[in-house]
């Protein structure tokens, strides 16, 4: 591992250069990868995997899902089974589900769970959240984690960029003593650009509150308030956009994604610094005892129980879809679609 320094804070973390990819592929060299779920990480990790040349299966139930696979070149009877098929083949088990498909599949799947086989995971949830969920392993099998930080549409694509995205990686059981190492393969084997240590329940609760928070929830909301603010006041659906989210997007978070928050301001008049300089702690007061709030719902279990009862509907994906659709319909993000088609590349 190699000592890195985080503002000031010391961690160790793991690159390539200490764990090549030949190292990885000779750990886990005698594993058959089968990958649960080809929904959302179920691609990008499955198609890293196969191309940095690791044996990898897919289950997935039959409909558009198993059919994507198929045109990804996963193979009936090969390379692409059901979920049960899968998992019985399989000694290192990715559950890569949503977290109610988890729920909803783990009763029929933990037979397949036999002594020194790797239960996988991309998020915490469901071992977090045991009491809930009811996900308990056998004691005989590891249990670990490589969490990516961003889509698997963002790891695949990264990866065949020549990039790697970040993940956290987590070991909840060591049965075997060989748990780490193997979870470590699996992540330089899926491209991460480094790899940092956490815990299931670290990772969990984080996860949740970054959704929640800067990641999705919060950004909406302020994109919404200020949009609606500008509009109240006058300004045109295109002026509200552009100065609450296209030059966001398009011009200033490439700034601080590229060298930080101060190289960006740096880079900005002195008007627009001043202003940023004087209303960020009028933001951070107003906003940080939303976010603590957020945090102990998320710690105390709460956020994850609404999404086990809401997720869990019978009829959860069409309210989904509704809500979604809302969002959709909304005129900010209708002049969205306009902005984005006068942007110079499409004309």
């Amino acid at each position: 591992m190699a000592k890195m320094n985080f503002g000031g804070v010391v961690e160790d973390v793991v690159t390539k250069e200490e764990f090549p990819l030949e190292k990885a592929r000779e750990i886990l060299k005698d594993e058959t990868i089968a990958v649960i779920g080809y929904g959302i990480q179920g691609p990008g990790q499955a198609g890293n995997l196969r191309d940095n040349g690791f044996n990898v299966i897919v289950g997935q139930r039959q409909g558009k899902t198993y059919d994507k696979a198929v045109a990804d070149g996963w193979v009936p009877g090969k390379t692409l089974f059901s979920i049960e098929e899968a998992a019985e083949k399989g000694t290192i088990i990715c559950m890569l589900l949503s977290d109610a498909g988890q729920i909803a599949v783990w009763p029929k799947l933990k037979k397949y769970l036999t002594k020194g086989k790797t239960l996988y995971y991309s998020h915490g949830f469901a071992i977090n959240w045991q009491d809930r969920t009811g996900v308990v392993p056998p004691e005989d099998v590891d249990v670990v984690m490589v969490a990516p930080k961003g889509s698997g549409t963002s790891l695949r694509t990264m990866f065949l960029e020549g990039r790697g995205l970040n993940c956290s990686y987590a070991i909840y059981q060591d049965a075997t003593g060989k748990a780490e190492e193997k979870c470590i393969a699996f992540g330089i084997g899926i491209g991460a650009g480094y790899l940092f240590q956490t815990t299931f329940h670290k990772e969990a609760t984080s996860d949740l509150t970054g959704e929640r928070g800067s990641l999705m929830g919060a950004i909406e909301g302020l994109f919404e308030a200020q949009y609606e603010v500008l509009r109240s006041h006058g300004h045109s659906p295109s002026e509200a956009f552009n100065e609450t989210v296209e030059e966001l997007t398009q011009s200033l978070a490439p700034l601080f994604g590229e060298k930080g928050m101060d190289w960006m301001y740096a880079n900005c008049s002195t008007t627009a610094q001043r202003g940023a300089l004087d209303w960020a702690p009028r933001f951070k007061a107003a906003i940080k005892p939303v976010m603590e709030w957020l945090y102990l719902s998320v710690e105390n279990g709460t956020e994850a129980q609404i999404s086990i009862d809401k997720n869990s509907l019978p009829d959860y994906r069409e309210k989904l879809n509704a809500e979604l659709q809302a969002m959709h319909d909304m005129e900010m993000w209708r002049a969205a679609e306009t902005v984005r088609q006068l942007r110079p590349e499409n004309n």
